[in-house]
């Protein structure tokens, strides 16, 4: 039995598939198998694969399914103990895989484990990266709000993931699958990013989890309700929550009242305390107060009519949406 399957599905990724697979296949750890589930591509991604003979590989084609169908399938297919993603135009560092196995041997108790990642552009490599929370308490509370994990760095406890159901299937809420899944792993083991650059992340249009045209954002913001509620203590649909939801993620137009920033501070606060220890909540409230000043910002820029009219007109919507971005920013700035 292998120590780790990799789970590895392609669509339509003939031009990049190949050095996503190259990039498994130089692993310094090579106790792995990998699972390619061509989901139905109509390029040539299925003769691609084909043409590498690695014992290790373990190739199936199927009908198109999806993303999180396609994924559930391979974890099934899967022998190993341990679940790495890969995605099919990202690719692996050479000492990925053993990196993660030493991190999860050494910690028995986490369920997810990602790494930060750099940006490449297309083909070039740029100089951003995906350098997200490391600790298990910071990620906690950063998955309240969003996705702090790179879905093709990340390494999973199969037992963990079997328990949960694998990734949700429900048109309602996926995509992000990811999100969704790293929000219930976190509430039954701990969580954690590798503090190195493990993985090359290639932003391509068209890429596989990007294909669709789906109401991502308000899925995006019912995930996060769902979590903060979780924290807090209090139903998903809590105006509270909903509130801190929405303005984070941008979408004021979806609330049915003027949100109560006292209320709203206090649900933020009773989240972040199941989220650290006595010792780090200092570190946290500080972040939970420059939130609420983003939250109140965004409630500003959407009523007040000035405002709301220059971020219509050109050439004053782009500082607009600037002046409203920085404002969102500036929890993660001021940390």
């Amino acid at each position: 039995m292998p120590a780790v399957s990799v789970l590895l599905p392609v669509y339509n990724c003939q031009e990049y598939v190949a050095t996503a697979i190259e990039s498994l296949l130089n692993q310094t750890f090579s106790d792995f198998e990998a699972i390619i589930i061509d989901d139905g591509s109509s390029d040539a991604s299925a003769e691609v694969i084909s043409s590498y003979h690695d014992p290790r590989i373990k190739f199936i084609r199927q009908a198109n399914l999806g993303l999180a169908s396609t994924l559930n399938k391979a974890i099934g297919l899967a022998c190993a103990p341990l679940l790495a993603r890969q995605d099919q135009d990202d690719i692996s560092m050479p000492d990925r895989l053993e990196k993660q196995v030493a991190y999860m041997q050494a910690h028995p108790e986490c369920g997810l484990l990602g790494s930060w990642a750099q940006i490449m552009e297309i083909n070039k490599l740029s100089s951003r990266f995906h350098r997200h929370p490391t600790s298990d308490w910071e990620l906690r509370y950063g998955l309240l709000f969003n996705n702090p994990f790179v879905h093709s760095s990340v390494m999973l406890r199969k037992s963990v993931v079997t328990e949960l159901g694998g990734y949700t299937t429900d048109p309602e809420r996926q995509p992000p699958e990811d999100y969704e899944l790293w929000s219930r792993i976190a509430r039954v083991s701990t969580v954690a990013n590798i503090p190195e650059v493990l993985l090359i992340y290639r932003e391509i249009p068209g890429s596989m989890s990007r294909t669709g045209v789906s109401p991502f954002q308000r899925r995006l913001v019912r995930i996060s309700a769902e979590n903060i509620a979780h924290s807090a203590g209090v139903e998903p649909n809590d105006s509270s929550v909903t509130a801190i939801a929405c303005l984070t993620h941008g979408t004021p137009e979806d609330l049915s009242g003027t949100p109560d920033f006292r209320l709203i501070r206090t649900i933020l606060f009773r989240a972040l305390e199941q989220c650290a220890s006595p010792a780090n909540r200092p570190t946290l409230q500080i972040d939970a107060e420059l939130r609420l000043t983003s939250l109140k910002a965004s409630w500003l820029a959407y009523n007040v009519p000035i405002l709301a009219s220059v971020q219509r007109l050109r050439p004053f919507r782009k500082i607009a949406k600037g002046c409203l971005a920085l404002f969102r920013r500036l929890p993660s700035m001021m940390r």
